[in-house]
This record gives C-alpha cells, sequence and structure tokens, in this order.
C-alpha cells in the first residue's frame, strides 16, 4: 500500500469515528492527555438520553406577553434607569407592561396568569434564590428564564444540582446582545455564507425553553437575532460562548499591557487555540458537549470584529461562573495560565485554584511559541 492510500485511509477511519462518537455518546472516547473517565458528568448523558426517548421534533414558539422580571433586593428602591443593564434592557423592549420584583414579592396576575419570571439577578444571587423560594414560586419554577453568557457567565451546574436545567426551563444566551450604556442592539456578526450558500452568524442569541418563543420575539422587535433551540442544541452554543469568555479573557489578562478580546484574537492565536483542543476533549468527556462545526471561526470572528474596546478580565466573584468549571481548571494548559495569573499577576487573590498536573510545564513562558500545538481548528483555513 502507498503512503498515500495509507494515509487517505486512516483520515477516512477518523471522519468515521468522529461522526459516529457524535451521533453516539456513549461510544466517544475522551483523548486528553487528562485520561478522564469517558462521560464523566451522568447528567448530562441522561438529558441526551431523555431528549432521545422523547421523539421531539419540532419547536414550539410562544408569543411576548406581559412578563415579571426579577431584580437584586438591592434594587428595588433604585430608579427603573438604576436597574441593571437587563432589566432595563428587558423593559425597553417590552410593551410597558412588564413587572419588576424582587425575589421576596408575591406574584402578580397578569394576563391568563401564566407569564415568563425573567430572572436578572447576577450569578452568586442565584443560588440563595431558589434555595429560599415560598410556595407560590416553586409552582412556577417552570416560568424561570434565567440567562447566561457575559456577566451571567455559566450557571449551569447550579441549575442541575437544583432539578433545573432541562428541556422545559427557558434559558437564554445572551451573547448578541448589547445593553452598555444606553444602547440596545445587535452585535452578532455574519462571516459570509458556507458552502451552501448560508450565512455563517457568530455570536448571535439563543434561547430553549417554554418561553423561548417569547424572548425570541422581544429580542427581534429591535433586530437582535435570537435563534430558538432544543436544549442540546442550545447548550453546545453556552458552551461555545463561555469558552470565548473564559480563554480569551484568561489569554489576554495575563499581559503586561491593557488586551482587548481582539487584540488576542489577532495576536495570541495559537495560544487560544493550544487551549481548546484541550477544552474540547474535556467538554466531550465531562459534560456529553461537542462544540458546533466552526466554532473557533466564530470565535475568532467575533473578537476580531465586536470586540475592539473591550478589556481582557478576570476576577475573583465571575471566576466561578467563567472559569472555575472543572472543564477549564482539568486543563493543563488552562490551568498554567490560571497560576501564572495568580503567583505572576496577582489576580484571582481569593481563588483556591487545583494544583498543577503532571501535564503542565512548571515554567510557563508565554511569549514563545506553543509545544501543545496539534493542529488547526478554524473552519475558514487561516492558521
Amino acid at each position: 500500500m502507498s503512503s498515500s492510500t495509507f494515509i487517505s485511509a486512516i483520515l477516512i477511519v477518523s471522519c468515521f469515528i468522529t461522526m459516529f462518537c457524535c451521533v453516539h455518546p456513549a461510544a466517544a472516547l475522551s483523548t486528553t492527555a487528562l485520561r478522564m473517565a469517558v462521560w464523566s458528568d451522568s447528567k448530562a448523558v441522561k438529558e441526551y438520553q431523555d431528549f432521545l426517548a422523547s421523539g421531539a421534533q419540532t419547536i414550539t414558539l410562544t408569543e411576548d406577553c406581559p412578563s415579571v422580571i426579577l431584580v437584586s433586593p438591592n434594587e428595588m428602591n433604585l430608579d427603573i434607569h438604576e436597574l441593571n443593564p437587563m432589566a432595563q434592557a428587558l423593559l425597553k423592549l417590552g410593551r410597558g407592561d412588564d413587572v419588576i420584583l424582587s425575589p421576596y414579592q408575591p406574584l402578580p396576575a397578569l394576563g391568563e396568569n401564566e407569564y415568563p419570571i425573567y430572572i436578572t439577578l447576577p450569578p452568586h444571587e442565584i443560588l440563595p434564590f431558589i434555595e429560599n423560594l415560598d410556595d407560590a414560586y416553586k409552582l412556577r419554577n417552570s416560568d424561570f428564564c434565567f440567562f447566561s453568557g457575559g456577566q451571567y457567565g455559566n450557571i449551569e451546574e447550579i441549575l442541575q444540582q437544583k432539578g433545573l436545567c432541562r428541556d422545559t426551563m427557558t434559558q437564554i444566551l445572551i451573547a448578541g446582545l448589547d445593553i452598555a450604556g444606553n444602547r440596545i442592539g445587535d452585535v452578532s456578526v455574519n462571516l459570509g455564507p458556507d458552502s451552501y450558500g448560508e450565512d455563517k452568524i457568530a455570536g448571535e442569541c439563543a434561547s430553549c425553553g417554554k418561553w423561548k418563543g417569547s424572548i425570541a420575539q422581544r429580542l427581534e422587535s429591535r433586530q437582535i437575532r435570537c435563534s430558538t433551540d432544543f436544549y442540546r442544541d442550545w447548550r453546545r452554543k453556552q458552551w461555545e460562548r463561555n469558552c470565548l469568555d473564559a480563554i480569551f479573557n484568561l489569554v489576554g489578562a495575563v499581559r503586561s499591557e491593557p488586551t482587548t478580546l481582539a487584540d488576542v484574537a489577532n495576536f495570541y492565536e495559537e495560544e487560544v487555540s493550544d487551549i481548546l483542543w484541550e477544552i474540547t476533549g474535556s467538554l466531550r468527556g465531562w459534560k456529553a458537549v461537542t462544540l458546533l462545526f466552526g466554532f473557533e471561526e466564530r470565535l475568532f470572528g467575533f473578537a476580531e470584529r465586536v470586540a475592539t474596546e473591550q478589556q481582557c478580565t478576570i476576577n475573583d466573584e465571575m471566576y466561578p461562573y467563567i472559569l472555575g468549571n472543572t472543564v477549564f481548571t482539568q486543563s493543563p494548559k488552562c490551568l498554567e495560565y490560571l497560576h501564572y495569573a495568580k503567583n505572576e499577576m496577582g489576580l484571582l487573590q481569593t481563588v483556591d485554584l487545583p494544583p498543577m498536573t503532571e501535564e503542565s510545564e512548571p515554567d510557563l513562558n508565554l511569549p514563545n511559541p506553543s509545544r501543545m500545538r496539534q493542529g488547526n481548528l478554524r473552519a475558514d483555513g487561516l492558521v
């Protein structure tokens, strides 16, 4: 057999294995240096099995309607223009019949008495809120709408712990929503047509669950893209955004000079891609999640075109919801950067990081080219 024929055979077998693993998650193997167990998160496997058993084929969309917007108890006495940006945006996008409440105020009767309850609490207040629900709120937990991405991070583990991560639970990824200052707009990016002539969109908002149609309609009233997805597809988009919030910010935050997300995309692409290689393995092994094809092109495309002024930051308060997940801390390369950020840059001083693994290089010399590069994930072919 010629060498070219042998290589072609290997590529065909590799493609078959990849497609087989995507369709049959239980057959997938983690190939990271961590040698982790296959499908470490049993909840993720159970959710996927439940979806297959449901036989769901179509998405039913609800209309926008009068809603409750929950804000932190610390905000209840503030002027409407001093509420958190998400609450303000929801009010402005609505029809003027929404109600602002603290989590400890009784729910009102609105419309047909079934309506979305948008929870705009910061991530660190989500768990106390869920643990202290009164009976009226417990009866309405199917109407809760949780946010993720950006300032909301990733609260998947909290929701799973409390049984609130499922197909019917409404979750909203605000990746493409610009609510800085008085602006409300769409910041998703059109990367051009794919091989089928369809536009490739990076960084769009996405929703899933019972009220996905309502929030999508509300956002689209201002021409803000918002896909309506099954939970399994939405979850892939959530983790894709989490990779941007975590890895791009981490790589940029350890620089001696202020660095934007666009700078990271343009000048530190190899470092980011090295970590993403490990993260994709961790996601398959720990969360039963395979990111959608072309995810790296979308991440870099979004950062290059949109985040030209967004400074890279990591902080102690948001660490548990951005970088603290096992998916990131079990990545040797990511863990190197975290220890460097803490020990050399003075960041994350109140965070207890996991110890460095044997696979991690003890001396992190950031400017040097990485020795861990294994290939190129970008769908546009850039290196």
